[in-house]
Parts: structure tokens; C-alpha cells; sequence
């Protein structure tokens, strides 16, 4: 059982100043600023030159989840406004790939905006004309202290994705605090988002443009596509002294046998973002359960319910594990096996300070808000100099958060 040094939440605060919180992108996203973390070592950079930085060996990573317009905005008749943010589905499938393609009804959990002034048993609507159709939603609060919603539409055999792309709006993190606008609703968006279900957009691939993708793969790196649909939870600060006590959100991740062969074959593992990277450790902690033989494990792999828990991996000693290989060698002949395609399931995966990382050696990611998950997991990437390294990005005038400058991270143990 691994031991946790004293972590507590205090201890990841540094002083954001409200002039460097990026609150619009750029108009040309690779002409983002890049801070390169390398050996106890910084230099600058513009994103659009990281294929001068990455080599071929390296494998990167990509959380491609399409950000969906989760935020739905209703009025009352007596004029009050209620908004619906979408969380993840509940019924009739909790699995976000088939309630995007959902007909007539569905129920979501949502985090509900003026609940105190939505009755139990009241309807709300919206109505809208859409090439010469009309179109209506109504929701419904089915239970108040989970606030699950009710969904129902006509004309009914259109699917959810159609209906919220109508009524919806871009869910831009709150603390941009601004109103959406047009553009969120491509800039917001990676340019390889493929899969919806995300209620907020894996930031870090937002720096990438289709000439950069190219340079990259001209320069032999290799590039692969994984799925995690973010939830809102990425943005919840952590609220307890003591971090492990933090309630971790829960998200869906799908992988395919192509990504468990291509991170056997990767002689170095980039993840483009912290989505990318919570889900190739998962991994490793789920291949290590096949590895161990947990039959329960793999009946909850079969039917595409498996969880990997927030503490999981620190179930473990570190330093008496199989390596990334034979984990994942166990996976892909359990899939094969099973006849499984693809891998779904669940991560709540916590990576605190101590962690020892599996499969990853460098990440992508942007400058995220003090004493959040996110900047938990950045310090235990690159242990104490995380410090140095927002220090560094403050004094540089960096622009954070969302839509803010990148950072290219390499773990330390890539160069003893």
C-alpha cells in the first residue's frame, strides 16, 4: 500500500492575476506562447513550432471528444430564468455515445441554475422553427437532490445531438464570466473533435491547427486519437484541507486496440492535455487488474461498465509493479479474446503528488487555476518545479486558462 506524504490543497495556490486569464482566444490558435519545461529547465517558444521540439520517437496522444452545447437556458411564466447544464446521461443509457443518438426522451443529471425556483411538477418549454419545422423541448425535474432532468422533443425521431445543437449554448468554463459568442462555437472546439459528449473542451489541444498536425507528422512523430468526454467537474476546486478527501468527478473514456498498440510500440508518450493523460494511466490500471486475473474486473470490461476509482493506483507499491508492456500486452489479449473493439468504461482516476506515472513521459497542457485537480496533477508530473515554472509564466505576461498559452512538460526521469 502506498504511503501519501502530507497534501494539502493550500500548498498548490499561487496569486492569479485577473489581466492574465485569457477570457478570448487568439485568431490563429498556434500563435500561442509555449513554455518548455525540460531538466529543471525553461525556454520559450510559439506553438507553432513544437515539431522543432518533439522528435520522432515521441507518441502524442489526443482526446478527441467533441464539446456539445450543454447549456440550455429556460424561462418560467412568470418570467424567471432557469438554466440546464448538462452533466452526463442517465437514462435510457448512461453511455454518452448512444444518448447523443437518442429519439423522443431521455434523462440527463445536470447541475441546475435557479432549482430553488423550479417546482416540483413544473414543465418548462422552448419552441423554435428549424427548415420550416417546428420544434419543441420540454424538461422536467424528475429528482431535485440529483438533479436529474427530463428530456422530451417533437418532432421525436430527431436525435438529442439535433436538439441541443439547436436550443443549446457553447458551455464555456464560469470562470470566463462572459457571454457566448458565435465564434465559441468552432474556436471552443479542437480541429480533430470527432466524438460528442464533452461539457467542456480538452483545452491543450485547442493550440493545434492542421499545418501544425501536418509539420508533426512529417517530422515522424506519430499521432493517435483517444476519447475522454470531460465533464464539468474538471473545474470544481477542491474544498478540503486535505486533498484526498476531495470528491473526484467521474468521467467516460473509450479506447481502441489500436491505442493499446500504439503505446506498447511508443518509445515515448506525449499526452496532449490532462484528459488524455488520466486516461492512458487508467489504462495501465486497468490492463494491471487483467494482468492480476480480477475476473470481476473483466466481466465489468465485457459490459462496459468498469471504473477505475479515484485511489486505485495507490493501492499498490510502485516499485513492485509489471512493466507498461506487460500490462498492456494483457489488455489487448483480453480483447482479442472477447472479440471488444473498443474499451468503455469509467475513470476517476485522483494524480496527487507521489503518483508514479506509467505510461507517460511529456504533456501538453495550459496553465490551470490554483488548488484544482488539474494543478495537482501538473505538480506531480514535475514534482516542486511547478512553482518555477508558473512563476515563470507569470513574470512572462502568459495568458491562462482555457483559452490561455500552452506549456510542453517533460518528466524529469527522461533525463537521469
Amino acid at each position: 500500500m502506498h504511503q501519501f506524504p502530507n497534501i494539502e490543497a493550500h500548498n498548490f495556490h499561487y496569486n492569479l492575476p485577473d489581466e492574465q486569464i485569457a477570457r478570448f482566444p487568439l485568431n490563429k490558435r498556434d500563435e500561442s506562447n509555449l513554455l518548455i519545461y525540460q531538466a529543471g529547465n525553461i525556454s520559450h517558444n510559439k506553438f507553432k513550432e513544437i515539431d522543432q521540439i518533439l522528435d520522432k520517437d515521441f507518441t502524442l496522444f489526443f482526446n478527441n471528444t467533441r464539446v456539445i452545447p450543454a447549456r440550455l437556458h429556460f424561462r418560467k411564466e412568470s418570467g424567471g430564468e432557469i438554466e440546464i447544464f448538462l452533466l452526463h446521461p442517465v437514462q435510457p443509457s448512461n453511455m454518452v455515445s448512444q444518448a447523443m443518438l437518442q429519439t423522443e426522451s431521455c434523462v440527463w443529471k445536470c447541475i441546475v441554475g435557479g432549482l430553488k425556483k423550479w417546482k416540483d411538477g413544473m414543465i418548462l418549454s422552448r419552441r423554435t422553427r428549424n427548415n420550416d419545422n417546428f420544434l419543441l423541448l420540454k424538461v422536467k425535474l424528475i429528482d431535485r437532490k440529483e438533479q436529474l432532468v427530463e428530456f422530451w422533443w417533437t418532432p421525436s425521431l430527431l436525435p438529442f445531438a439535433e436538439i441541443i445543437a439547436i436550443f443549446g449554448n457553447t458551455p464555456l468554463p464560469p470562470y470566463l464570466k462572459r457571454e457566448v459568442v458565435e465564434k465559441d462555437k468552432q474556436q471552443y472546439q479542437t480541429v480533430y473533435a470527432k466524438n460528442e459528449g464533452a461539457v467542456a473542451a480538452p483545452t491543450a489541444g485547442l493550440h493545434f491547427t492542421p499545418e501544425v498536425l501536418e509539420r508533426l507528422r512529417k517530422k515522424g512523430v506519430v499521432e493517435d486519437f483517444l476519447t475522454l468526454h470531460v465533464g464539468g467537474g474538471t473545474f470544481q476546486p477542491i474544498r478540503t484541507s486535505n486533498v484526498l478527501e476531495h470528491t473526484m468527478h467521474t468521467e467516460q473514456i473509450i479506447v481502441s486496440q489500436t491505442n493499446i498498440r500504439n503505446l506498447m510500440a511508443a518509445n515515448k508518450v506525449c499526452a496532449v492535455g490532462t484528459t488524455s493523460m488520466r486516461t492512458l494511466e487508467s489504462l495501465y490500471w486497468l490492463g494491471l487488474e487483467v494482468w492480476k486475473g480480477n475476473e470481476n474486473l473483466k466481466e465489468s470490461i465485457k459490459s462496459g461498465t468498469f471504473l477505475i476509482e479515484k485511489l486505485q493506483p495507490y493501492e499498490h507499491d510502485f516499485d513492485k509493479l509489471p512493466t507498461k508492456k506487460e500490462v498492456m500486452q494483457a489488455l489487448l489479449d483480453f480483447m482479442l479474446a472477447n472479440e471488444l473493439g473498443n474499451l468503455t468504461g469509467e475513470t476517476q482516476i485522483m494524480i496527487v503528488p507521489s503518483y508514479s506515472f506509467r505510461c507517460c513521459d511529456a504533456l501538453i497542457t495550459n496553465f490551470h487555476q490554483p488548488e484544482t485537480t488539474l494543478m495537482l496533477l501538473v505538480a506531480a508530473f514535475i514534482g516542486n518545479d511547478w512553482r518555477k515554472v508558473y512563476g515563470e509564466a507569470l513574470a512572462n505576461n502568459y495568458r491562462f486558462l482555457s483559452f490561455g498559452d500552452s506549456s510542453l512538460l517533460f518528466r524529469n526521469e527522461l533525463f537521469r
